[in-house]
């Protein structure tokens, strides 16, 4: 019986490819829409996802 290599698992990094920069505008935006939303119901759940927009916020500046 040969040897098989399964790729389950493998991670590519989202920073790389030709969409890149429109999938993590993508998820930007929606993190900061989930912010706004968040802000009144659980102000430390609006922390968190405004934290995460920062982040990716900070990637995005990175790469253009």
């Amino acid at each position: 019986m040969n040897n098989q290599y399964c790729k389950v698992g493998t991670v590519t990094p989202i920073t790389s490819g030709n969409q890149a920069i429109s999938i993590l505008e993508f998820r930007y935006r929606n993190f900061i829409e989930k912010a706004s939303d968040a802000t009144y119901v659980n102000t430390n759940l609006g922390e968190f996802f405004s934290r995460k927009a920062q982040g990716i916020k900070k990637i995005l500046e990175n790469l253009a």
